[in-house]
């Protein structure tokens, strides 16, 4: 850890919501721009699992300087984020931090799990669109002095109640109708019909960014160069997800199906005592209606001030409401995906890498 990692600084921020969050000590505040240095290869990588739907993805717009709303606007026109850019002004690629995205191929046979690409195999840099992966990474790159690998896991458009449902869900009854527990092969029916099969699963894509995660922790040599065979640790877990469930049915489950996915992921993983940090997101404010009911539900799961007593100390959740930005000062005006707001994005994964820091420490 460079020296300015080492500072011992103990903060608390108050949010504009009255939301408070946590500083980790370990790391800076605000953050400092990375030496250029690669990490420690003989040391085993710190892997973070990162899954969610579309948001996770990233629709963080990069560029260009004159977008309001953009990374490049922010840093140089309104002077954020300048530990990302070198004295050049140019981004800066961390080489401490390896970022891997790998998503299904969408079409063929729902059933092979092995079907699957690579969307990112690179160096931490901003580029194109981004995700909370870049603030995250900043975070976990300074804390860390072991290699770094963000393995990001997911696809759009998914809910936790049907498409991401953790193994061993069950069935529940909602206004008459019966909604599906892993493996059902349709979504809900009639109370006292069969359910009709559809070309998918409960579960199916919980399955699926699971396999795709391990297939890569298998092939280290391709997804992180100068891997000495050193091994890795699975260090947590980062979830961002929530849009797709806002329904009366899936909102009024969320927080048991949320409990049961930390429990499964650490047992499907082999890693029972990895952190979990989450954001409060279903791409719009989360204030009103099934927004705000499953942003309760994320919050509900927090180890220090949810309702869960086995997850103090190594569960946060991380409420990002008050990082909206309305799309006049946004790339576009799309709700449900931040209305690519870079400063939403980049602010989220920063939030989530302190939390994480905090966890660790």
């Amino acid at each position: 850890m460079n020296s300015l990692a080492k500072i011992g600084c103990s903060i608390t921020l108050f949010l504009a919501t009255g939301v408070v969050l946590a500083v980790a000590a370990d790391v800076p505040s605000p953050l400092p721009r990375h030496d250029g240095k690669s990490a420690e290869q003989t040391k085993p990588i710190k892997v973070y699992v990162m899954m969610g739907q579309s948001n996770m993805l990233g629709f963080g717009r990069v560029g260009p300087k004159e977008t309001k709303g953009a990374l490049e606007f922010m840093v140089k026109e309104k002077g954020k984020y300048l530990h990302l850019v070198d004295d050049s002004g140019n981004w800066i690629t961390r080489q401490d931090v390896r970022y891997v995205h790998v998503m299904d191929q969408r079409g063929g046979d729902y059933k092979d799990l092995n079907r699957f690409g690579d969307v990112r195999n690179e160096w931490l840099v901003p580029k194109g669109s981004f995700g909370p992966e870049l603030g995250f990474g900043q975070v976990m790159g300074h804390f860390h002095e072991e290699p770094v690998l963000l393995l990001k896991a997911c696809i759009g458009n998914r809910s936790l109640g049907w498409d991401l449902l953790p193994p061993g869900s069950e069935r529940f009854e909602h206004e008459g109708k019966i909604y599906a527990g892993y493996k059902d092969v349709a979504n809900f029916w009639d109370k006292g019909t069969e359910p009709k099969p559809v070309p998918w699963y409960a579960g199916r894509q919980y399955d699926a960014d699971v396999a795709h995660a391990k297939a890569v922790l298998k092939n280290l040599e391709k997804y992180y160069p100068g891997y000495k065979g050193q091994g890795f640790e699975i260090a947590g877990f980062v979830w961002w997800q929530g849009h797709k469930d806002q329904s009366a049915a899936l909102a009024g489950r969320y927080e048991q199906n949320l409990v049961h996915l930390i429990k499964t992921l650490r047992k499907d993983f082999e890693s029972p005592n990895a952190k979990f940090v989450l954001a409060t997101g279903c791409g719009n404010p989360g204030t009103e209606s099934f927004g705000r009911q499953i942003a309760e539900a994320q919050l509900a799961v927090d180890g220090d001030k949810g309702k869960y007593p086995e997850f103090k100390g190594n569960v946060k959740a991380v409420d990002t409401r008050d990082l909206w930005r309305d799309a006049d000062v946004s790339p576009v005006n799309q709700g449900y995906h931040y209305n690519h707001n870079a400063e939403t994005y980049y602010e989220t994964g920063e939030r989530l890498g302190r939390a994480m820091a905090e966890l660790l420490k």
